[in-house]
């Protein structure tokens, strides 16, 4: 980052925009120079990767320009403006478009004369390099808040491999927080093999994570996008389904993740994401910082959550991976105090819910938040009729303690024994 009274590197990327001439007239004028006139993404990515340059300007002409541009940007420590032409009684509609890519500040071409001025602000101060899109709560009518609130919680379920059931959990999270008056977006984020479609019938469809994250590389995901991308299962519930096939991680990065899982936190009471198992490093790209990374987007779910759920079996097995993932959590995201949540208890194991409990919080220092048991006929019934728990079994003992959870994890309260009565009536 160039320091006060350094000359100033510039990259100037317009593509076909009528004011470039004198763009590179003004960005080549006191401390500022000019570094490269780059012609297209791939140059002006290449160039940036070199660190030669502390600042960029791009425009909406720019062929490619999306927000995985801006943010890659952003990380070689380039800060990001962006140039719009000038238009006369208003604003340029492309003003908007920059900043949903992340462009954190945007000038017309009338004010060239302050260019000098306004890289060196943001080059001294680092400022307008990450710049969250702003999102219009009127988008969607459907988009209004309950409760009042700005923002709905996001909750992260998350487990090790070995099917702990984190898919069971995370459905029965979402589908049991609808029931208790949320508006409730579940997101199927699971990078390896996304099952929260077939659990729940949703069958032929394409993908809603690919089609937010395409929106949001685009800087087009406003409220009425992302809620037209995800379906409807129940009147307070919503699914963002997971990918079609796997090799299609490269589509869904940490960047795009981010961005999907803040606006859907922004249109919802409540966000359950159902993450992948995976945590570790590609060790054959660490050397290449601006590789995809295929696990991105599953560390970058749990580092914006507001709570994440380990899930891990109770069996001998599953409860040693569950005391390694956790401490595997903790040294990729040490700022993370999970919720740990044992799931398919059962009283074969000849081991009490308190004893394997005390097991795990000996070996990670962690209380056990809940304890779920074995409930295979009702995971069945629900899985062949495509529906959730909560619609099939509503008072099987598995719905009940998802329910409990749920509550617990949304500080929400339980519904009456009434309530359930008419619940369990109208599943029959």
């Amino acid at each position: 980052m160039a320091g006060s009274g350094q000359p100033i590197g510039v990259l100037v990327a317009v593509g076909s925009a009528v004011f470039e001439a004198e763009l590179l007239a003004a960005a080549d004028q006191g401390r500022l120079h000019v570094v490269r006139r780059c012609v297209d993404v791939p140059d002006l990515l290449a160039t940036a990767a070199t660190r030669q340059a502390d600042a960029a300007i791009v425009s909406a002409q720019l062929r490619g320009i999306d927000a995985t541009v801006v943010a890659r940007l952003q990380r070689e420590d380039v800060q990001v403006f962006g140039m719009t032409e000038l238009v006369d009684g208003g604003r340029s509609p492309d003003e908007d478009r920059l900043r949903q890519l992340g462009v954190g500040r945007v000038i017309d071409a009338g004010r060239l004369p302050l260019l000098e001025e306004l890289v060196d602000e943001a080059c001294t101060e680092g400022l307008g390099a990450r710049a969250t899109p702003s999102w219009n709560p009127t988008d969607h009518a459907d988009a209004e808040r309950q409760n009042g609130d700005a923002r709905g919680p996001v909750l992260a379920v998350w487990g090790p491999t070995g099917a702990p059931g984190r898919t069971t959990v995370a459905c029965g999270i979402a589908a049991a927080g609808a029931e208790l008056g949320r508006r409730t977006l579940l997101v199927d984020a699971d990078v390896y093999g996304g099952s929260v479609a077939a659990m729940l019938g949703l069958l032929d469809e394409s993908s809603g994570l690919l089609a937010a994250s395409r929106a949001a590389n685009q800087g087009a995901l406003r409220h009425d996008a992302l809620i037209r991308s995800a379906r409807t299962v129940a009147p307070m519930l919503r699914v963002l389904t997971g990918l079609p096939r796997a090799d299609r991680w490269v589509e869904v990065g940490s960047i795009l993740i981010g961005r999907v899982l803040d606006a859907a936190a922004e249109v919802s009471d409540a966000v359950v994401v159902d993450c992948g198992f995976n945590l570790e490093s590609d060790e054959e790209l660490s050397y290449d910082t601006a590789a995809p990374r295929r696990n991105g987007a599953t560390i970058e779910a749990l580092e914006r959550a507001d709570t994440v759920v380990v899930v891990g079996a109770a069996d001998p097995v599953s409860l040693g991976r569950l005391i390694r993932a956790v401490h595997e959590l903790r040294t990729v995201l040490p700022q993370v105090t999970p919720h740990v949540v044992l799931n398919r208890s059962r009283a074969g194991l000849g081991w009490s819910d308190d004893e394997m409990a005390a097991m795990v919080t000996r070996a990670t220092g962690l209380p056990v938040t809940a304890t779920l048991p074995a409930d295979q006929p009702a995971c069945d019934q629900a899985l062949v009729h495509g529906r959730t728990l909560t619609e099939c079994a509503p008072e099987s003992r598995l719905a009940r303690r998802l329910e409990a959870l749920a509550a617990e994890l949304l500080g929400l309260p339980l519904p009456t024994r009434q309530v359930r009565r008419r619940r369990a009536e109208t599943a029959r």
